[in-house]
């Protein structure tokens, strides 16, 4: 019996062991016959692999998503898609030039004395008292989809008093299962000023915005007065504070599709803000439905979830994996430029003209904290475009005989693209104006400054440190802001000569010529036979920050002086700026918009960083520069300004309170199906403009990442010669069982 009970048992597991192999069999030939459908290693669901979609990656999540707090790249990147402010730049006219976007037009001032009397346009800034605004908006234009506008039949709120058991419930903003939209009105831009104002919110531009909006410092006042615990009158059951119970004077609503800015004095640069998000609307729903306990902790906040009236908008927002922007079904509409700059026809950036807009469906952006993941998944082809680091940079990028910058073979035979432009920031070396040894207006010193300037070679730190992404600074203006000088014309003369027709560095010579001048002959004073040490501040670490910094110390032995590097944290680099205790350290500025303003005031003299907090980090202060850039910083653009700027920036050649550095350039890399690509350094909402070719993707995917099967193939043999063996010996143990 026993034996016919282990026969048994043999004979099920031999069966078993069939089944299993039949099995294993059949999955790889469905495997290998579906490998035409979609790349096997690719990450996305194949019901996407022909989808409308644009697919990035992102390595921080954003930390602010709500308007009035923002004010980061990685922000902009995603709220700039959501939100409509007044204005925009053209996508493709350069220089930039600002174009409606929710207003009909670009607002134009009208200027008033201290009366309120009219001004006619020309008039003086100095008769200015007030700059009046009218902001006429378009019609049709509604919010998102979104639980906070959501409405009964008797337009009572759905959701504006959730129980404390509903909130416990509820993980997203998708888990709200009712939501409403309406129109766009005057009164949210309205509100939106409003909260740039409250105190509590701590919007990075308040402090800029009191200086100029009539009654917005006092609206602040007034606000944290009502509640600070004080006066909690018109404060909410649930710490809502509706801002539409107060008033700012210099904002005034004229109809459901007007309102008026009024500003103190003449300030053209308004118009710039008008296209950033801070000025996007906001609807007062929205702010009282995130403002209830218990969905902050939820990380269901205007931080979080953003409600906008642009063609997209945030449905998936998982900063651990992938953040989704979707086509927002109730956005108004807008169509491709019919126009650009020369060129821009024969390049195919207007063959999408006139069409509607946004030209994609949706935009996955993955989590990528790591460059080479990043760098391979582009490569093949799981994202649309990619930045260009340094690990990478000679796998993509060759430079020619003229330094111009070309794809290297390897990129070119997958019909990959480059695109190249040069910032609107500057890199600097500064020198800290307030230190005796460094600063000062003696001659000496200023000579010190300048055979420095001289020694400190910035084309061969772009060459070294920024792989040839960078320009060499003439002075404070990056080019394309009006007053930069380009050609010969912008050279600076105190650092560099014209030989040939180009530009060149003066000799070491000249620079130990000007040490000799100012009392520092080989780096020694003549005075008391010292060696000259300097500090250089550092908020850099790890090994490339160490390359960079021992390769500054060189610059500076050039011309026998001591560098003694002072390597801190950020927290800590800031502080000595406050302070001034620092002698040289290397910053850097970004424009907030395209104006000469936004790079000259860095040197103004009232806002010096120690005696006034400003963003002067030099501490310079010349009485003849300040008076011109009182003179220039609100005229608009003309000749008589461009005059002005040109003696301003001769003052700052000559006086050398920077080291001019390098205006970064930008390298990106995109596959050829990623289509209206032109880098635009001030415009943060042209994810709208983007195409794709998903059949294209598709079809390069698969032919770049061919199934690896011979493991597979080799798996299923090593299967079948096991299975013979086990075959005869089944068959033998049926036969004896038979006898």
């Amino acid at each position: 019996m026993r034996n016919l009970w282990q026969q048994a048992v043999n004979r099920t597991d031999w069966k078993r062991a069939g089944r299993a192999r039949l099995v294993l069999g059949l999955a790889l030939i469905l495997l290998l016959g579906g490998c035409g459908e979609r790349a096997w290693n690719a990450p996305y669901p194949s019901s996407e692999s022909k989808a409308n979609t644009l697919y990035s990656s992102f390595d921080e999540r954003p930390k602010h998503l709500d308007p009035a707090r923002s004010y980061a790249a990685n922000e902009y990147a995603f709220i700039a898609q959501i939100y409509e402010p007044p204005l925009q730049y053209h996508f493709l006219k350069r220089p930039y030039e600002l174009v409606p976007l929710a207003a009909t037009q670009v607002p134009v001032p009208r200027f008033l004395d201290k009366a309120g009397n009219p001004l006619p346009e020309d008039a003086p800034a100095d008769e200015v008292a007030f700059s009046e605004y009218e902001i006429v908006l378009k019609t049709g234009s509604r919010y998102q989809p979104h639980p906070a506008l959501a409405t009964r039949a008797d337009g009572s709120f759905y959701y504006h008093q959730l129980p404390t058991e509903f909130i416990e419930k509820i993980n997203t903003l998708a888990d709200f299962p009712e939501t409403g939209t309406r129109e766009v009105t005057a009164d949210d831009y309205i509100y939106q000023i409003k909260r740039i104002a409250n105190p509590k919110l701590h919007s990075p531009i308040a402090s800029i915005m009191s200086e100029y909006i009539v009654g917005f410092s006092e609206f602040s006042k007034t606000l944290a007065a009502a509640t600070s615990g004080e006066s909690q009158d018109k404060v909410g059951a649930n710490g809502f504070v509706d801002l539409r119970q107060y008033h700012m004077e210099g904002v005034t609503p004229l109809d459901r599709h007007r309102f008026k800015i009024r500003l103190r004095g003449k300030y053209p640069q308004f118009v710039y803000w008008l296209a950033m998000t801070f000025f996007a609307p906001m609807p007062w729903e929205a702010d009282q439905f995130y403002s209830q306990p218990g969905l902050d902790k939820r990380n269901i906040s205007l931080n979080w979830y953003p409600i906008g009236s642009g063609p997209f908008m945030l449905t998936e927002n998982n900063p651990n994996l992938r953040m989704v922007l979707s086509r927002n079904p109730n956005f108004r509409g807008e169509t491709y430029p019919d126009e650009g700059e020369a060129g821009d026809l024969e390049k195919g950036m207007l063959v999408d003209a006139g069409k509607p807009l946004p030209l994609i469906d949706k935009a996955i952006y993955s989590l990528e904290k790591e460059v080479i993941p990043r760098w391979n998944k582009f490569l093949q082809g799981y994202y649309d475009t990619s930045g260009v680091s340094s690990d990478s940079f000679d796998q993509a990028v060759k430079f020619g005989s003229g330094g111009e910058a070309n794809l290297t073979d390897e990129m070119l035979e997958r019909n990959m693209k480059l695109a190249t432009a040069v910032e609107t920031s500057i890199f600097y070396l500064g020198f800290n104006m307030a230190d005796p040894v460094i600063g000062g207006e003696s001659e000496e010193n200023r000579s010190l400054r300048q055979a420095i300037s001289i020694a400190v070679n910035f084309e061969e730190f772009i060459s070294i440190f920024r792989n040839g992404r960078g320009v060499v600074a003439q002075g404070p203006l990056p080019i394309g802001i009006f007053g930069s000088r380009d050609g010969l014309d912008g050279i600076n003369p105190i650092v560099f000569d014209i030989e040939n027709g180009k530009p060149k560095r003066k000799s070491l010579e000249k620079a130990r010529a000007l040490m000799v001048k100012a009392g520092y002959p080989n780096g020694t004073s003549a005075k008391t036979g010292k060696p000259l040490v300097l500090n250089y501040e550092s908020a850099s670490a790890g090994p490339d920050s160490k390359a960079q910094l021992n390769w500054m110390r060189k610059q500076f032995k050039q011309l026998g002086i001591q560098l003694v590097i002072r390597a801190t944290d950020y927290n800590r680099f800031q502080e000595k700026l406050r302070k001034g205790t620092g002698q040289l350290f290397m910053f850097g500025w970004n424009a907030d918009y395209p104006d000469p303003e936004n790079f000259l005031f860095l040197l103004y003299g009232p806002n010096g960083k120690v005696e006034h907090a400003g963003e002067n980090a030099v501490n310079y202060d010349n009485p003849e520069f300040n008076a011109l850039f009182d003179q220039m910083k609100n005229m608009d653009n003309s000749p008589e300004r461009q005059k002005i700027i040109d003696q301003m920036v001769d003052i700052l050649r000559k006086d050398a309170p920077w080291i001019w550095g390098f205006y970064p350039k930008a390298f990106s890399l995109y596959h050829d199906w990623y289509k209206n690509v032109k880098p635009n350094l001030m415009a943060n909402n042209t994810l709208k403009y983007k195409r794709v070719e998903p059949d294209m993707r598709n079809q390069r995917q698969q032919s770049w990442n061919p199934p690896i099967v011979w493991p597979l193939v080799l798996l299923f043999v090593l299967l079948i010669a096991t299975a013979v063996p086990a075959v005869i010996v089944y068959r033998r143990h049926e036969r004896s069982a038979a006898r």
